[in-house]
């Protein structure tokens, strides 16, 4: 049997179950333990109503670029079993942006992330504290 309904709905977002905090967060220790630069985690859900938070951050080079999204992919994937529903710029490694669907995580090549200024345009969104005590 076919589905015969005349407009299907679109494709929504994908929804990822958990807690999105804990993951910015867990995503942004994982960062600085890597020696991730500048580190911001925004509370953007008031502003964008799609996604709650992004985490930035920055690297002197591509190569800690490359680490820096490996140690977030893994510490996230051990804390709650998530890998990224998407990925974009691994292979350039100068802005890599992780997509956990609530929590969106910027990994920029320093000289990018100047470029960008992406904090400049939320600057409106509270900031978390992620460190540890």
């Amino acid at each position: 049997m076919t589905d015969s309904s005349p407009n299907p709905e679109p494709a929504a977002r994908p929804i990822v179950t958990g807690d999105a905090m804990g993951v910015a967060v867990t995503a942004a220790r994982a960062a600085d333990a890597k020696q991730g630069r500048d580190i911001v985690v925004l509370e953007v859900g008031d502003i964008l109503s799609i996604v709650e938070y992004f985490v930035v951050l920055g690297a002197p080079n591509r190569r800690l670029v490359r680490t820096l999204v490996d140690e977030i992919e893994q510490a996230v994937r051990a804390r709650t079993g998530q890998s990224p529903v998407r990925s974009e710029g691994a292979r350039e490694q100068q802005w890599v942006l992780l997509d956990y669907g609530d929590v969106v995580v910027h990994v920029f090549l320093d000289e990018i992330r100047r470029f960008y200024e992406i904090e400049r345009l939320y600057r409106d969104a509270p900031v978390v504290d992620w460190r540890e005590g």
